[in-house]
C-alpha cells in the first residue's frame, strides 16, 4: 500500500523528483514512525504523514510527522545537531535532538524589518522571551520581541528608531490595553518543531515559501507550561517594543509589569499568530 505522504514543494526541491517519487511509491517511506513533533507513534499507511527535512550546512535528515501536528517543510538546524542525530540514529528517520538554549536568547536579525546591508553597523539584534500572560482570566502563550538597538528603515540615514512603524506597516497593531487580546495577523505564524521554538514566519511573497521574520540560531527551549498553553489555544500572542522599552525580565510577573509600562507609554505593538507545528 502506498503511504499517505505529504511532500511540500520546498521539500521536493531539496530532495529532488526521483527521491520524491520513491517516497510517494513507498520505497523509502516508513510504515510506522515516531512523529518528529509530538513523539508519539504514527503509521504512514493509515494516516496523513508529513515529510520534514532538517537541513544543516552539509547534512540533511528526512523525518516524518503526523500531518495534523506539523506540515511538510524544510527546517534549518545547526550542522552539529544533524551530525549527532546521524551518529545516534544510524542515518534513519529519527529527527535530530535540539539542545536546550537560554530561555531568553539573542537571535539573528529578522529579514523584516532589519536594516539594509549598507546600514550594517547600526543593525540591531532581536531578543525574544517566551512567557505566559493572563488575558481575560486565562493563561496564554506569549512571545516578547525587543531589539538590542534602534532599527533603521532600509536606506535611512538619520538616527531614528523605525522598529514600531515598520511592524505596524506589516500589520501589527498598537497595544493600548494589555487586558485585551492582540488582533490576529493574517499570514503570520509561530513555528514549533520537536516541541521547541524555531521561528516566526511571515507571509510568502510571489508564490515563494513562507520566510522567517525571526529565526533562532538554535531551537529555543520552552517551558512545559508554555507548551501546554499553546497546545490548548493553538495561537501565540506576540508583543514587540523598541530597544529599552521592556528589558530582560527574570520572572513572568516582572515581564507583565514591563509590558504594562510599555503599553502605557505607547511603545507596544502586538499580534495574535496561529501555531505552525506543535
Amino acid at each position: 500500500m502506498a503511504p499517505l505522504l505529504d511532500v511540500s514543494d520546498e521539500v521536493r526541491a531539496e530532495i529532488g523528483e526521483e527521491e520524491t517519487r520513491r517516497l510517494l511509491a513507498g520505497d523509502n517511506a516508513p510504515g510506522t514512525y515516531d512523529c518528529t513533533s509530538c513523539r508519539t507513534p504514527g503509521d504512514s499507511t493509515q494516516e496523513r504523514t508529513s515529510t520534514v527535512l532538517f537541513v544543516g550546512d552539509e547534512t540533511a535528515v528526512l523525518a516524518f510527522a503526523h500531518a495534523a501536528c506539523i506540515p511538510s517543510q524544510v527546517v534549518p538546524v545547526a550542522e552539529e545537531q544533524l551530525q549527532g542525530a546521524v551518529r545516534t540514529a544510524g542515518g534513519g528517520g529519527t529527527a535530530p535532538p535540539a539542545p536546550a538554549v537560554p530561555f531568553h536568547s539573542p537571535v539573528r536579525p529578522a529579514p523584516v524589518p532589519a536594516p539594509a546591508p549598507d546600514a550594517a553597523p547600526r543593525q540591531a539584534v532581536l531578543g525574544i522571551t517566551c512567557g505566559l500572560i493572563i488575558v481575560e482570566e486565562a493563561l496564554h502563550p506569549a512571545l516578547v520581541v525587543e531589539p538590542t538597538g534602534p532599527v533603521a528603515r532600509a536606506g535611512a540615514t538619520g538616527g531614528g528608531d523605525d522598529f514600531l512603524p515598520l511592524l505596524i506597516e506589516q500589520g501589527f497593531m498598537p497595544q493600548l490595553d494589555l487586558s485585551t487580546p492582540p488582533s490576529p495577523l493574517a499570514g503570520w505564524s509561530v513555528l514549533l518543531a520537536m516541541g521547541k521554538l524555531h521561528a516566526v514566519l511571515q507571509p510568502p511573497v510571489g508564490g515563494a515559501p513562507a520566510a522567517a521574520w525571526w529565526q533562532a540560531h538554535q531551537p529555543l527551549q520552552v517551558s512545559d507550561g508554555w507548551r501546554a498553553a499553546v497546545h490548548r489555544t493553538n495561537a501565540v500572542y506576540v508583543y514587540a517594543g523598541p530597544v529599552g522599552s521592556i528589558g530582560r525580565q527574570p520572572r513572568e510577573d516582572l515581564l507583565r509589569d514591563a509590558l504594562e509600562r510599555a503599553c502605557s507609554r505607547g511603545q507596544l505593538v502586538s499580534a495574535t499568530m496561529p501555531l505552525s507545528g506543535t
